[in-house]
């Protein structure tokens, strides 16, 4: 058992700036682990691929990933299938992310973690390999955080354990030849202000209010930590086709967008407003009548543990492949790629309450609110037990100890995490 008197436990978690969900993911389950294990653990979020350790061009090249998924997604498309293939796989970590297996070794070295933790495709695979060179020999986890369509090199590397968001990515390493229980099927983790339960009408006016808005209909339009997807010209169309309708718009890090729907804003009459990046995501998620955007995983996971209705307009070829249709069979949204038949799609919805209010009920049920809970369990699991961590993963270990620590018992069954 752990005593109060003693330091908290040092956990790695590896990730990469490439898009918005990897480093959301890892916070998540960061925020989980000091939810339901307050003071005991130490989580040190470390990007090996664009953090300061890197170098320059190492850097350049994956910042290349943002203007490339905007501007030639099919470029993406081809670069992913690429490396797809074991041989090309095995050149790239030869030779260009040489520095990241550097970076993680480093990172290692100094923190001397208890667990290591993968959120990133790239970054699994150096750390196994850092890892039985050193002595402490820590458990390495990976947290898959594509929804359906995983890459070869999240399901390569010879982790201990591979956590997956969905039972699609859980048949795939069956088919991979995982043994059953070196995987495990959580969901993608969210942070804990996107599961709260599900706002009322009233209650999502408020919201509106509350952000600035005159609580009319609302659609929320995100492109990702991106900004991609076409926000522009899917805006416009939504502005000029569909009246009384109010619209915001999450650009992420695309600035060059947002400076144009600033613009137009200006001439919309008060129905646009636009953002940047915003630490309040789940306010607008759950005021949301509707939410428009590409199928990204990370606005997937928080929109439906949101309970918000989703229009997506697109999906990067490669790792979005099957999210669409993943939310469309769960009743949870529609596809609807060409702005004019967004505009109609958003026209029929905010026509037909009924239809939206069970495609609302539909994404409520498809949400995994308690996924980074569940992983925040594995992972002091883990920690609990680091050289006999074999025997088959307790997905609800989290929550029990959460239920533990919230019973209202006046003698609390303590959380163990130590022989």
């Amino acid at each position: 058992m752990t005593s109060l008197n003693e330091p908290p436990i040092r956990l790695l978690f590896l990730i990469g700036d490439t898009g918005g969900g990897h480093r959301s993911a890892a916070k998540g389950v960061a925020q989980a682990l000091d939810h339901v294990f307050p003071g005991c653990f130490d989580p040190f979020i470390c990007d090996p691929l664009r953090g300061p350790g890197a170098p320059c061009w190492l850097r350049w090249l994956t910042g290349l990933y943002g203007p490339t998924i905007r501007v030639s997604p099919w470029l993406w498309g081809v670069l992913w299938r690429m490396c797809s293939s074991p041989r090309f796989l095995g050149w790239l970590r030869r030779t260009l992310m040489s520095p990241v297996y550097r970076s993680v070794a480093k990172a290692i070295a100094t923190w001397r973690p208890a667990v290591i933790v993968s959120f990133h495709p790239l970054t699994a695979e150096p750390a196994v390999r850092v890892r039985d060179l050193s002595a402490a020999m820590p458990p390495v986890i990976t947290v898959i955080t594509d929804l359906v369509t995983a890459h070869l090199s999240w399901r390569d590397a010879a982790v201990d354990r591979v956590i997956v968001p969905s039972a699609a990515i859980a048949g795939r390493c069956a088919q991979d030849g995982m043994p059953n229980g070196h995987y495990v099927e959580t969901g993608l983790p969210v942070g804990p202000e996107f599961s709260q339960p599900p706002a009322s009408a009233p209650e999502r006016q408020a919201l509106q209010r509350s952000l600035g808005l005159g609580g009319r209909f609302l659609v929320v339009v995100t492109g990702g930590g991106e900004g991609s997807g076409g926000l522009y010209r899917r805006t416009v169309a939504i502005l000029r086709k569909v009246e009384d309708v109010d619209v915001a718009v999450i650009c992420g890090r695309n600035q060059r967008v947002r400076r144009r729907l600033t613009r137009l804003a200006e001439k919309a009459g008060g129905r646009l407003t636009v953002h940047g990046f915003v630490d309040n995501m789940a306010a607008w998620l759950r005021c949301a009548d509707i939410v428009v955007g590409k199928a990204g995983p990370g606005t997937i996971a928080e929109a439906t543990c949101c309970a918000a209705p989703l229009v997506l307009t697109s999906y990067l070829p490669g790792q979005e492949e099957g999210n669409a249709d993943f939310v469309v069979q769960a009743g949870a949204g529609s596809h609807v790629p060409r702005p004019r038949d967004l505009a109609a799609e958003i026209a029929r919805l905010r026509n037909d309450p009924a239809a939206l209010a069970a495609m609302r009920a539909a994404s409520a049920r498809a949400g995994r609110p308690r996924a980074a809970a569940d992983i925040a369990g594995l992972i002091a699991e883990a920690a609990n037990d680091p050289l006999g961590w074999t025997g088959p993963p307790d997905p609800a270990y989290g929550h029990r100890q959460l239920a533990a620590l919230t019973d209202p018992d006046p003698d609390p069954v303590p959380v163990s995490l130590g022989g």
